[in-house]
């Protein structure tokens, strides 16, 4: 299924998705401000943008461990996670720590982007291109000839509906 998903189109989700971003941001702020707790405001917009640190980050990581030319792939891009998630999960436990309604704001922030990513995510993978139906995605194959990622239905033959004898 993500054979289908090109360059393109990732760097589409990531322009929509940051665009997306902000915009809520400034909503969530503005929101904030109207309601008199400035503080979730601003931790909305912090949790936006550890959102985006860490997306962009994503991106930066997996160019740099496949210009390495390292054979093994996944303990440099485990290890790179690692560390991102945990630089992200302690400066959002620490401002919680600070203040509840400023942790509350950066956890919201971060949900809030996780959503918006994975909506657009969703919406390229399902405009246009050569996959257009349920039954394409359901029997699409993977790369390099792969076994499809479904097996096939088993063969049934004529059944009789009529209840028995």
């Amino acid at each position: 299924m993500f054979a289908h998903f090109e360059l393109p189109d990732i760097s589409e989700v990531a322009r929509r998705t940051v665009s997306m971003a902000l915009v809520v941001g400034v909503a969530a702020l503005v929101a904030a401000v109207s309601f008199g707790n400035v503080l979730i405001g601003l931790g909305a917009c912090i949790g936006l943008g550890l959102g985006t640190f860490n997306f962009r980050m994503i991106g930066n990581s997996v160019a740099r461990v496949s210009a390495s030319g390292v054979e093994n792939k996944r303990r440099p891009l485990a290890l790179n996670t690692f560390a991102r998630l945990g630089i992200i999960t302690v400066v959002a436990i620490g401002l919680m720590l600070v203040s509840h309604s400023l942790g509350w704001g950066v956890f919201g922030g971060l949900f809030v982007f996780q959503m918006i990513l994975l909506v657009n995510a969703a919406r390229s993978m399902a405009k246009g291109g050569p996959m257009t139906s349920v039954d394409d995605v359901i029997n699409a194959t993977v790369v390099d000839d792969a076994p499809s990622v479904l097996p096939p239905p088993p063969a049934v033959g004529p059944t009789d509906l009529s209840g028995g004898a």
